[in-house]
């Protein structure tokens, strides 16, 4: 994932409630620096979650990624600036 990714933290807070933003990627995915360049366009921090870490989320993700996720929802790439506001409102 973008180092710029790791260990980031996200959290939307809307009524009271929080959720999570992640974003399932692996270290070197060209496509995952795009997403977070659209997250970093609409203010959105995000998890980053290196898929290559599990061998459950690289069987689920693994031809997948970029993919964003937040309460069970999931938004795959391509996305843009749009798409995520809508995915996240």
């Amino acid at each position: 994932m973008p180092s710029s990714m790791a260990g980031a933290s996200s959290v939307c807070v809307s009524d009271s409630v929080q959720t999570v933003i992640e974003l399932y990627g692996t270290a070197c995915c060209h496509l995952c620096d795009e997403a977070e360049a659209v997250l970093q366009l609409v203010g959105v921090h995000a998890v980053a979650i290196d898929i290559a870490d599990d061998d459950s989320l690289l069987e689920k993700y693994g031809t997948r990624i970029p993919v964003l996720r937040r309460a069970g929802a999931e938004l795959g790439w391509p996305f843009d600036a749009e798409a995520v506001i809508r995915f996240l409102a």
